[in-house]
């Protein structure tokens, strides 16, 4: 269960950075509050993975998700580039997550 906690932490983290983008520097009402609820909820899920899953483990997987999921909402909504390179990296990263998750069993 706590390993789907997790997961949601890092959704949420995807949430807030997907909604700092479309702030605008702070300019966007709407987008501040999506940024301010998903900032909380990030951690507080993250703060609840953490009851079980080690600190180091938890943290790398947390920032795994939102750093391939911020890749992954770029392309799609903000249409960035889905380059090779952009791409491998994000596969590396998920190689990571999955070596981590692996490992802390």
């Amino acid at each position: 269960m706590n390993w789907i906690i997790l997961f949601c932490a890092g959704a949420f983290e995807v949430v807030w950075a997907v909604a700092l983008k479309k702030s605008d520097g702070f300019r966007n009402l709407w987008a501040d509050a999506v940024l301010i609820v998903g900032m909380a909820l990030s951690m507080w899920f993250l703060s609840l993975s953490l009851r079980t899953i080690p600190l180091g483990t938890a943290y790398a997987i947390w920032t795994g998700i939102g750093a391939v999921g911020g890749l992954v909402a770029g392309i799609v909504i903000f249409g960035e580039p889905a380059t090779a390179m952009r791409l491998v990296s994000a596969a590396l990263i998920v190689a990571g997550i999955v070596g981590l998750k692996l490992a802390a069993n």
